[in-house]
This record gives C-alpha cells, structure tokens and sequence, in this order.
C-alpha cells in the first residue's frame, strides 16, 4: 500500500495485486488489532533493535523514517499516539482505521486496486521485468514490478511464499527462512505443569555453545510446549542463530537481586518460618503455581523443616532461582510467528532504489527482504521506509 502509494504520487499508473479479498489484511491482526504501525525511537535505538542486515536498512530509513510515518498518517486522516517503549498506535486503538488512511491516500492518488487478484508469475522480455500473469490468465504487462508479498508468518493472512517462489524463478538467491519473534519449546516436562502461569518482572539468557545470545527483562508465559510472551519473542530472533543442536535458556526469577541480597532474603523469610515445613515456606517468594516446581527442582524434601535446610542447600535454591534451566529444542511454526527471519538477499538488491541488481524493472520491499526486527513496531517501519523507497522508483 505504501508503496503504490508513492509511486502513484510520483506520476506513474499503478495497479495494486491483493490476492486477499480486503486490504491490508495482516495489518488487522498486528498489536493484537491495535496496530503498533512503528515506533518513536531515536535512529540509534531504532538500529539496536534491527537484527539482520541492519546496514542495508539505512538508506531506506534515511529518507523515510519513523517520524515521516507518523506524520503520512496523521495527514491521511489516522491521529496516532506513543505508549510505552516507543510504540505508536492509532489513537482509536483500532488497526482499521490504519488501513482506512491507506485507502484514502489510494483513492486519492487513483491507485487501480484489485482484490482478489493473485499473480502467479513474473513475465520478462530481454532480461528485464516486463509484466505479471495472474491466476485466472490475464497478463498485466508493465514497466515495474515491486513485489511486497510478506514472508510465511501468519499464511492466513495471505503471506504464503510467493515472494520468495517469484524471486528464485528470476534468479535471486533466497534465504532459509525461519519463524521469528516466535514462541519456543522445551524439553523440560514440568513446563505443562505451569500452562498459563505468567511471570513479570523476570530476566532470560539465551545460551549456545557456550556463548550468550541474547538476554533481555519483561514479561513471559509458560505454555503446555514450553514458554511464550514478550520476552520469549525476542529471545527467539536469536534462536534462530543458534545452531541446530540445543540451546539453554536461562530464568532469572528475581533480577532485582543479586545472589548475595536473594541468600540474606532467603535467610530472612525461613527465619520468620523457622518450625515450618519448606513447602509451606514459599508463598512470599512465588506464585502458587510455580512453588511445587521449584521445591522438586531443588531436590529439597517437600516436608523438611526451614531450620533444618543447609547452607550449602540454601545456596543452592538461590542459585536456581537466579537461573532456572529449560532446554529450548526448537520454535513454533510459522503460523503462530510474528514474522519471518531469511527472505530475499539483500546482497542482490540496490539499498539506494530497492531494485534487484540482477533484473532492471524488479523491486522488492518488506518481509519478503532478508530484514527483521524486534517487536515494538520496527518491523512494520522496515516495511514501510522500504515500500516507500520502492515506490520512488524511476522508470
């Protein structure tokens, strides 16, 4: 939509493919229907946020950044605002008024939209791209293409592959590509004992070859195949660097201590408890949930009394609280990721006009690009500095 948009601002005839039967149709599910449409960081935050082929981003970014996003919106009509950690919504808190504004400014620019319209295949003439046949056979022939087709994440929106399909048929190199910003599974059993449980305020490193990968603080969730939420997500954009054999992932359940302070509050609460049994001693450290997994984990006897618990057991507890192991065996597919990590090579593709270096007329933007980001609306700014580039275009 950008992108016809632009081009269509820039005086060409455009005709807009959606093979879905409304526009915009991802954008309806973004920020839980809100649409975190990008966010209001500074450039230097904005690029610590990029985790691949953040350099190929800054031409883009350069000429339309987040801040030219904001205000297309609010001059389409779309009044926005900025929550915490930058992210910015619309105002309304409804991800259709975004593609409301969108399709004013393509009504107003006389975009030729067709819904419903799938493009099978990318038609060229002496090496370059010469037009586009869609399902039902009719050819639309043309000077430009630009394919903004998404990645596999969330096929129901329409994101299926054909981006990548179109590119490998005229000769562009694709790579792997993997479920991001995704949640993960793990070995352990006990994580189906905690299904639903919630943690805030916690801390998680991502480990590999003996190497951390990532390490991040906020707010996860233990499911029935291992662990999701906020946290989780971002973690997983690091997973996916991780070789194939396992990672470990590590749980700091109280971040806000050090291993000395979490020792001297341990022995300040089992004081208080003294004749207690230890299972019945935790209920100021944990959820309810959560307590008969630490205790099994600790190895401690369930009914041995706080006054008797060792030094060296007590340490022991407050190391396991300050990294709780789980083994991460892999991602959830495709349908429950957020977007798609691998894609189009960036090295076959100009980073000043968006146009393949390997065919004159032939432009790729968004997910489909080898480009991603964190959560908290980078991603969808990814696609709309490079959309916008695209529809720069001269031909």
């Amino acid at each position: 939509m950008m992108a016809a948009a632009v081009a269509a601002g820039q005086g060409h005839e455009v005709c807009l493919l959606e093979k879905n039967e409304k526009l915009g149709k991802k954008i309806y599910i973004t920020g839980k229907g809100r649409c975190n449409v990008t966010n209001a960081a500074d450039r230097e935050t904005f690029f610590q946020n990029v985790c691949t082929n953040e350099k190929f981003l800054y031409g883009a970014f350069s000429r339309f950044n987040n801040q030219a996003v904001m205000e297309f919106l609010e001059a389409a009509g779309c009044s926005l605002k900025i929550e915490r950690g930058g992210r910015v919504f619309p105002v309304s808190d409804h991800a259709s008024d975004i593609i409301a504004a969108f399709a004013r400014v393509l009504k107003k620019e006389n975009v030729d939209i067709r819904l419903k319209q799938r493009a099978v295949q990318i038609l060229t003439k002496s090496g370059r791209f010469a037009g586009v046949k869609l399902a039902d056979g009719e050819k639309l022939m043309g000077d430009a293409c630009i394919i903004c087709t998404g990645g596999l994440s969330y096929p129901s929106t329409g994101s299926t592959g054909d981006g990548f399909r179109f590119a490998e048929e005229t000769g562009h190199k694709v790579i792997k590509c993997r479920p991001s910003l995704v949640p993960l599974c793990a070995e352990e059993e006990w994580c189906k004992e905690l299904m639903g449980l919630s943690l805030k305020n916690v801390a998680v490193s991502l480990r590999a070859g003996g190497k951390e990968k990532y390490s991040g603080f906020g707010e996860m969730l233990f499911t029935h195949f291992g662990v999701s939420g906020p946290l989780i997500l971002s973690a997983s954009s690091y997973y996916a660097e991780v070789p194939p054999d396992r990672a470990a992932l590590l749980i700091d359940l109280k971040p806000a201590l050090s291993a000395e302070q979490l020792d001297k509050r341990l022995l300040r609460d089992f004081d208080e408890n003294r004749g207690r049994q230890f299972k019945n001693a935790l209920g100021e450290l944990f959820p309810a949930k959560l307590i008969p997994v630490m205790i099994k984990l600790s190895g401690i006897r369930p009914e041995k009394r706080v006054n008797e618990i060792t030094k060296q057991e007590r340490r022991a507890f407050a190391e396991l609280m300050k990294s709780l192991p789980l083994t991460i065996t892999g991602t959830r597919g495709f349908s429950e990721a957020v977007i798609t990590k691998g894609g189009v090579s960036v090295k076959e593709v100009n980073p000043s006009t968006m146009e393949s270096k390997k065919m004159k007329g032939l432009y790729f933007a968004g997910e489909v690009l080898d480009l991603d980001a964190m959560t908290g609306g980078f991603n969808l700014q990814i696609a709309w500095s490079t959309g916008h580039l695209a529809g720069m275009c001269e031909v």
